[in-house]
């Protein structure tokens, strides 16, 4: 296991949410489902031998979900970022992970569990991070006004003379 796992709190959704990004992602796979026992399903309020927690990879990446209740939600200052290679993969992810969330500004969105991803191309931080300040101002600019990333409209801001 990784040193450092991003741990997810759901109200009681943790095992549907896992299948639901395991389904999405390449090399992602379920690895363990934990159950309450007696004396934590009193604790939690909840029914013994209900979900609490479920391991699982994205990518390779470990995380865990948890069935905690409904004191604390996801907010934005916490997000998962997605690298992607081409158009394709952005428009697929896009697709699936806001269906039934909420589509955001500059690449981000949140998923009908209410959790931040931002999905952007790889080519967007190499034009951002280009030594020519009007060059990476101007994929700003076009960034801005977008929601989803197309990567042609930056190359065509980049690109721009």
């Amino acid at each position: 296991m990784q040193k450092i796992t991003p741990f997810l709190w759901f109200d009681n959704q943790a095992e549907e949410a896992a299948n639901f990004y395991v389904s999405i992602f390449n090399n992602s796979r379920i690895r363990n489902v934990t159950r309450y026992g007696e004396e934590g399903a009193k604790v939690a309020g909840r029914p013994r031998g209900s979900v609490m927690t479920v391991e699982f990879q994205l990518e390779g990446q470990d995380f865990i979900a948890l069935n905690g209740g409904p004191q604390f939600t996801f907010t934005e200052a916490i997000s998962l970022s997605v690298d992607c290679k081409t158009q394709n993969e952005v428009d697929e992810l896009w697709r699936r992970l806001s269906q039934g969330g909420e589509e955001g500004p500059c690449g981000w969105l949140k998923d009908k569990y209410g959790l931040s991803w931002q999905i952007n191309p790889s080519v967007l931080g190499e034009m951002l991070n280009d030594p020519d300040p009007v060059r990476s101002n101007r994929v700003m600019q076009a960034m801005l006004q977008m929601k989803k990333i197309n990567i042609e409209r930056l190359k065509q801001a980049y690109g721009q003379r």
